[in-house]
This record gives C-alpha cells, structure tokens and sequence, in this order.
C-alpha cells in the first residue's frame, strides 16, 4: 500500500481569535496515518502561520470531544481548535 492511498482526510474548525487569525472558520486537510493533535496543531501553524502562537495554547476538540495533545486524529474526523477565554492564561 502506498503512503498516499492511506492518507486521512480532516477537517479543522476554528473558533474565536484564531477564527481571526487564520482567516477562514474551515480548513481540510489530509494527513498521513496516526498523525498525533500536537502533529497537526504543527501542520496547520505551518499552512497558517498566523495562527502558530495561538494554537500552542489551543484545546483540541476530535468529533466534538475534547482530546489530549498525544491522541491520534482518526480519519475523517472533525478537528476544532479553541483558544483560551479572553484574560486566561494557560
């Protein structure tokens, strides 16, 4: 099998002041198999960089459940991205 007939397609929700910053609410993407949030955090920072210092401090939502930093992105999943409230500081 080649490493492109196994690629992932995702999509990225973005939510609030990175909502601004990328300039878009929607991103799709496809990923190779058992890319990690934090791999993909590193992925959209590189494809939206404007959007690389709010997403170091961003929760991760995969198919509307909050996940952990190392959690594989599942394929066809729904990936949305929440920056802290206004004031907080993680």
């Amino acid at each position: 099998m080649s490493e492109h007939a196994a690629m992932l397609h995702i999509r990225v929700l973005f939510f609030a002041t990175l909502r601004d910053k990328a300039g878009t609410r929607l991103l799709e993407l496809d990923l190779a198999p058992l890319t990690t949030v934090q791999q993909l955090k590193a992925i959209v920072a590189q494809k939206l960089p404007a959007t690389s210092e709010v997403l170091e401090h961003c929760l991760a939502a995969v198919n509307h459940e909050y996940s952990d930093e190392q959690a594989e992105v599942p394929p066809d999943a729904e990936v949305a991205f929440f920056p802290p409230v206004s004031g907080g500081r993680w």
